[in-house]
């Protein structure tokens, strides 16, 4: 765990901007919890850096025109159309 300990006053802050009610076993082991997660990027410090640039591919396939679906087959299973459109919910 990092020398730096999780407060648990951090914790209790934090949930209370995430509105969750904590008890003080909870607390405790939830800052137990953010210590180990933070010794974990700690640990990820340690791993070297490459001097190598990644190779990067072109992972896009060509346009193809194919045929799309008439209008009547595109709203056959809509829950709702009007006047041959799909139909939402108002958003207000």
């Amino acid at each position: 765990m990092s020398d730096d300990a999780v407060d648990p006053d951090d914790v209790r802050h934090v949930a209370d901007l995430a509105r969750v009610d904590l008890d003080d076993e909870e607390v405790e082991r939830f800052a137990a919890q953010f210590g180990d997660i933070l010794s974990y990027f700690e640990a990820l410090d340690e791993v070297p850096e490459t001097d190598r640039e990644a190779d990067l591919t072109n992972v896009m396939r060509p346009d193809e025109v194919r045929d799309s679906l008439d209008r009547e087959e595109a709203l056959r299973n809509a829950p709702e159309t009007e006047e041959g459109y799909f139909k939402g919910p108002k958003v207000s």
